[in-house]
């Protein structure tokens, strides 16, 4: 009824009461007041959808254990909830970790609805060539965390992780009980970009002050706890004059529980994301320091960047815990 008397299809319709893409202004209106007319839509309800259209906002995670990315999706549930006059209809969905095909396919099927896409990065040439052809379509596209790299039309959010590297590499080189020994490196994967930033700055920083720690090449966990865990038990087992490790992804806390069974605690460890699982292991004294980006500051920043399109962000703050500056 509501397609009959606005003159227009049954498709436009719904691409309008669904607040999709691709309707013109001037037929939005015409669908929304027939559908007041015929009392489809109340007074209170058309009013609603006749001022301009918010913008709809998709954000796409990667699935798996790393508890920072569940709270993080945690937070951008909890921040659908709200329904201020200038809020976006957000959508979460959490894909399969370390997926390229499962990310581009994501990608390509929620840009008809969105007018942007947050998501993390998985350094693939399918991911960057779709990454570009939604891009050239109108469709936003911010990267958090991890990019893609000099793609300069896709805005990033995310640390300046060369930086973040090397911090790490200088406070394993000052608090290690030894200046010469073994240092290990745990990636959630090589694909994701802000990992092998991360390592690159980690090595340069020991090559230049602390040349007598030995590096063992990066083992990739997957951020995924159990295979962290196999990682580590494998280290202790393997590598006597083992002085720190430094987990460039998630999902810290299988390293932990190798730390606390095998009585390690003289070994430096060094995680990302400040949870529930690291928090208590900087009070046990089983983590030295733990970076973190606040979840809240980086969903609002990427929400910001879509709605108010701006130059490339400057890079977020790092923020460092310890257990005697713990928030």
């Amino acid at each position: 009824m509501v397609a009959a008397r606005a003159g227009v299809s049954l498709a436009t319709v719904d691409r309008v009461i669904n607040r999709r893409k691709g309707v013109k202004e001037r037929t939005r209106h015409r669908v929304l007041e027939a559908a007041r007319d015929i009392g489809f839509l109340s007074a209170e309800d058309a009013g609603l959808y006749s001022a301009e259209r918010p913008l709809n906002i998709i954000v796409l995670l990667p699935a798996g254990t790393n508890p920072y990315l569940r709270l993080l999706g945690e937070r951008v549930k909890a921040r659908i909830g709200r329904t201020g006059v200038n809020d976006p209809f957000l959508r979460c969905f959490f894909i399969e970790s370390f997926n390229a095909s499962a990310l581009v396919a994501a990608l390509y099927k929620h840009a008809a609805w969105a007018d942007g896409i947050v998501f993390f990065a998985i350094e693939h040439p399918e991911v960057r060539n779709a990454a570009a052809e939604i891009s050239a379509t109108g469709t936003r596209l911010v990267t958090i965390v991890s990019d893609l790299g000099n793609m300069p039309q896709i805005r990033h959010l995310g640390l300046d992780n060369r930086a973040a590297g090397r911090t790490a590499g200088l406070l394993i080189g000052r608090l290690a009980s030894s200046r010469s020994g073994s240092v290990a490196l745990v990636a959630g994967s090589r694909h994701y970009r802000a990992h092998s930033e991360r390592e690159a700055g980690f090595l340069s920083l020991l090559d230049e002050m602390f040349p007598d720690l030995r590096v063992i090449g990066m083992k990739e966990g997957h951020d995924d706890a159990a295979e962290n865990y196999r990682h580590a038990l494998d280290l202790f087992a393997q590598v006597p004059d083992l002085v720190g490790i430094y987990n460039v992804g998630g999902s810290s806390g299988g390293i932990t529980r190798a730390i606390r069974e095998q009585k390690q605690g003289n070994v430096v460890f060094i995680g990302h994301g400040l949870t529930p699982d690291t928090r208590r292991a900087l009070l046990d004294g089983t983590v030295d320091a733990v970076f973190d980006v606040d979840p809240d500051t980086l969903i609002e920043r990427a929400l910001f960047s879509l709605s108010a399109p701006i130059e490339q962000p400057r890079p977020l703050r790092l923020d460092i815990y310890f257990r005697e500056n713990l928030p």
